[in-house]
């Protein structure tokens, strides 16, 4: 018994099923028959749609073994199930799993390393990663939180075109943290086009 998955309209109905037997392997006396093209050639006892589906080298498949008569579908299953295959390996290259990058600072930052953090963020970002951004307070540094909010604000303004705010900036002990996400290419498009639009833009 091979094990896939595959839907069937009938009749404005779609079924579902997960075992689908092939050939001799469909146990019944008369079944449905879909041709290989989708259109309806009726019900016609198993053996001759078996007879059919030999006459044109292709595999009678039972699609809806639950449907009174089963249905069953004349098709290249090898085919089939090649295709299958490589739709599934081609969903499974454009799946990514999203990783959280972290990026430290403290308060006192220089301009130049400010920049630097902020390339590095972009990069991260632009390759479909979150950015958690952790700054770093110590000493008395922790009595102006203020400054360290107004740090990563400023920094979130800076790659506001490619990233939101998924997690405003929150302090955590000794540390403020903040997290930001990619924007869909959509709106990414979007803010370039109004930057380029913008007065003054070159």
């Amino acid at each position: 018994m091979v094990r896939l998955s595959l839907w069937v309209i009938l009749g404005g109905v779609k079924l579902i099923t997960k075992d689908l037997p092939i050939n001799e392997e469909i146990k019944a006396r008369e079944v449905r028959l879909i041709d290989v093209d989708g259109t309806q050639i009726g019900i016609v006892p198993f053996k001759e749609a078996l007879r059919i589906a030999a006459e044109r080298e292709l595999d009678l498949v039972g699609v809806a073994m639950q449907a009174r008569p089963p249905v069953c579908r004349i098709m290249d299953f090898g085919k089939y199930k090649y295709e299958m295959s490589k739709r599934d390996r081609e969903a499974r290259k454009k799946q990514r799993v999203i990783s959280v990058k972290e990026i430290k600072m403290r308060p006192s930052i220089e301009e130049h390393d400010f920049q630097v953090k902020a390339r590095n963020i972009s990069r991260f970002l632009n390759d479909g990663d979150k950015v958690k951004v952790t700054l770093i307070f110590r000493g008395r540094e922790i009595i102006h939180p203020h400054i360290g909010e107004k740090l990563l604000q400023r920094l979130a303004e800076e790659v506001a075109s490619i990233a939101v705010v998924e997690r405003p900036p929150k302090l955590e002990g000794r540390n403020m943290i903040m997290i930001l996400a990619p924007r869909p290419d959509r709106e990414r498009r979007s803010n370039v086009a109004e930057d380029q639009d913008a007065p003054g833009s070159s």
